[in-house]
């Protein structure tokens, strides 16, 4: 069911980028991008965790638990994946699947469970991922809890760090939005981003 359905935001990135920094931090129109992506996310998922690194507390104020990587030197969303997954294998032992999105997507689908969870059920498939304008968004997906173990070998073992590697051994359900009147995979890696992001913010009501 879509309403058992935890979320993690991963926002474990440096923003190089961006000079360093917490990209989800930056103001879209006087709101956090984090703030958004919760937002858009909370009405769809079963409760909602990020995964960051470094000191919790600069999150606080957003209410959530902060989860950091459990596999050492293994940076890149993957390895927030596999921390959101054992989370959720300790702390929420009903829970089959969990929805991953990037901390740094302020307009992301108002139906993004929904239809991801639609499609993984009607193809059969294991994993379910979205997609725009020709272009998958493997960091936004469907995982199974089931799985956790695989990935971790997967990354420990095999030094798989890119998602598409990893997802093509799997049934993979590829979920398409489209791109008009934006993009709601838009995600803000520089400060030209966010100006776009500012610009963007008016189609999609501010």
């Amino acid at each position: 069911m879509t309403t058992n359905i935890p979320g993690v935001l991963l926002a474990g990135g440096l923003a190089r980028r961006m000079g360093g920094g917490d990209k989800p931090m930056r103001q879209i129109c006087g709101r956090t991008i984090l703030e958004r992506v919760i937002a858009r996310l909370k009405p769809q998922c079963d409760g909602l965790i990020l995964n960051a690194n470094g000191d919790p507390a600069r999150f606080s104020v957003f209410g959530l638990p902060v989860i950091s990587d459990n596999v050492a030197d293994f940076p890149g969303p993957l390895a927030g994946i596999l921390a959101a997954l054992d989370w959720t294998a300790a702390n929420r032992a009903n829970v089959e699947w969990i929805l991953s999105a990037a901390a740094d997507c302020p307009f992301l689908p108002r139906d993004l469970v929904a239809r991801l969870y639609h499609s993984l059920e009607a193809q059969n498939a294991q994993l379910a991922v979205a997609a725009s304008g020709g272009q998958t968004h493997p960091v936004i997906g469907l995982w199974s809890v089931s799985l956790r173990d695989e990935l971790r070998h997967a990354l420990v073992a095999e030094d798989i760090r890119k998602i598409d590697r990893w997802t093509a051994r799997y049934r993979l359900a590829t979920v398409s939005w489209p791109t008009t009147p934006l993009d709601p995979f838009f995600n803000a890696n520089t400060v030209e981003d966010v100006a776009e992001a500012e610009r963007l913010a008016t189609l999609d009501g501010g």
